[in-house]
């Protein structure tokens, strides 16, 4: 058959449950498709149209995926914008993309005033905007100039002010477009018409919504959760009989905490996707023992992609982020550019098959390319003989002790494997003979003892060479967003801050 869509679907079965709200709720593949062509219809009423933007800053819920399903189809660009980012951030990226109209939840329609967009809420609607169930009201039929959309996505602005990252709109009708997504799915093995998804981290992350949503077109039941919890979704696993999902190694980390993890049933997993950030190997060798062999792993980032690895081969090669894509090639290049040879460490750099621009920054634009059509967003890594990419780190996480590149992410991965860390970020600080030293800051596991340090750092010496390990070690909760990213910036940046510059 061809790849489906959800108007298949539609066509085919409209009582069929396609999504179900953390509350219970539920909505057919009839009441997707209907939501989808009355908000479409709306907002080209709303004066949206052919290449204009709409920001969506959301709660997790199905007006997410209502949107993602609407803008696919009218050629405009959706814009995700993070809930909790503070009000002038959401008003710089609202401002940056130009949105015509913004959709947010009630708790953050202050945060999204101020702009010329028109404003929809959902919730509690204020005096000055609409009611999200006005735009999704009045006829249902398709609207007559469909075309396909895209995603502008936002960077998370970790050495400035974030970026839209945009595309040129496709020159197609939509469904070819939001079944090559679905596609994307079946990367994995997953299969058409037969699977559960649990949405288990924040829609406003691009992979989130995108996994979601494809998996509406791929025929699978979509099921919400609201706030993420180890025990919440794991109760959720055993009551849908859940397949596969999208998630981050800090979710897996805090999954392996759970005590009598055998009191759930959790033998219907299949492709439980991961990605974001590097997954200590410890972590997915205890995952896999006791999921079995349903751990999927990619990379890629919000500019694109990337790597894809099974667990079978993960288990051969562990520590691997997997293999190109299909659609992609990857390579090792030296700060001066020259090709690197198997296992040499450098930055790494993507080759899709459709191009970007960071929206109105040409600089960084141009410095993002090279000439041969190959991109970075900053990581570095090798790759073996066999072609399978190994990270380290973020570049500009890297830390230079004594001219020694250190990279933070093979300490954290060590450190985290100690009975008392529960989190832990790795970083470098001012030295003044060495010009930086590792400096690390565990979230313990239980109460702060007294030489609970000196115990750490002497156990890391036993698993990291000596110039690798933390030279002091602070206590504290770490500044994760809801998403699982670090923000290692807060951490960081204070012991800089009176060289007169912030380390970035």
């Amino acid at each position: 058959m061809d790849l489906p869509t959800l108007a298949l679907w539609a066509q085919t079965d409209r009582d069929r449950v396609a999504v179900i709200e953390h509350d219970g709720t539920t909505y057919s593949t009839g009441d997707l498709i209907d939501a989808s062509h009355r908000i479409a219809r709306n907002l080209r009423a709303a004066g949206v149209g052919v290449g204009d933007a709409v920001a969506v800053c959301l709660k997790n819920g199905p007006e997410v995926i209502k949107m993602a399903l609407a803008t696919s189809q009218m050629g405009v660009y959706l814009v995700p914008v993070n809930r909790h980012l503070a009000g002038p951030e959401i008003a710089y990226i609202l401002q940056d993309c130009g949105a015509k109209a913004v959709i947010c939840s009630d708790s953050v329609a202050d945060k999204c005033a101020g702009t010329q967009a028109v404003r929809y809420v959902v919730g509690d609607v204020p005096a000055d905007a609409r009611a999200f169930a006005e735009l999704d009201s009045g006829d249902a039929s398709p609207i007559a100039d469909r075309t396909a959309g895209a995603t502008m996505t936002y960077t998370s602005g970790t050495t400035g002010k974030p970026k839209g990252v945009r595309r040129p709109l496709p020159p197609a009708p939509p469904e070819p477009i939001v079944s090559a997504y679905a596609a994307f799915l079946l990367m994995y093995g997953m299969q058409i018409n037969s699977g559960v998804h649990l949405v288990v981290s924040p829609m406003y992350h691009t992979a989130v919504m995108y996994f979601a949503t494809s998996a509406v077109h791929l025929g699978h039941t979509v099921v919400i959760m609201d706030k993420w919890t180890p025990e919440g979704m794991l109760d959720r696993i055993q009551e849908h009989r859940v397949t596969n999902t999208h998630m981050v190694p800090t979710q897996l980390v805090r999954l392996l905490d759970v005590e009598d993890k055998e009191r759930w049933d959790v033998s219907s997993l299949q492709h439980m996707i991961h990605s974001a950030a590097p997954c200590p190997v410890h972590v997915k060798h205890a995952m896999l023992e006791w999921w079995g062999p349903c751990l999927y792993e990619y990379y890629a980032a919000s500019e694109g992609g990337g790597t894809m690895v099974t667990p079978q081969e993960w288990l051969e090669r562990p520590g691997t982020v997997g293999k190109a894509w299909a659609t992609a090639e990857i390579a090792i290049f030296d700060d001066d550019g020259h090709r690197l040879p198997p296992d040499a460490i450098g930055t790494v750099y993507i080759k899709m098959q459709q191009g970007f621009e960071y929206h109105e920054d040409k600089a960084k634009t141009e410095k993002a390319w090279r000439t041969d059509g190959f991109f970075t967003v900053g990581d570095c890594g090798y790759m073996d003989a066999d072609g399978y990419l190994f990270l380290c780190d973020r570049k500009i996480d890297m830390i230079i002790s004594g001219g020694v590149n250190i990279y933070p992410a093979e300490i954290e991965s060590a450190l985290i494997a100690h009975p008392r860390v529960r989190d832990v970020a790795a970083f470098g600080i001012p030295d003044p003979d060495w010009g930086e030293q590792v400096k690390a800051v565990v979230e313990p596991k239980g109460e702060v003892t007294e030489g609970l340090d000196a115990e750490i750092i002497a156990w890391a010496r036993t698993q990291l060479a000596h110039y690798k390990c933390p030279k002091s070690i602070d206590f504290a909760e770490l500044p994760r967003d809801p998403n699982g990213k670090l923000r290692k910036r807060l951490l960081r940046d204070p012991y800089w801050a009176d060289r007169g510059t912030q380390q970035i």
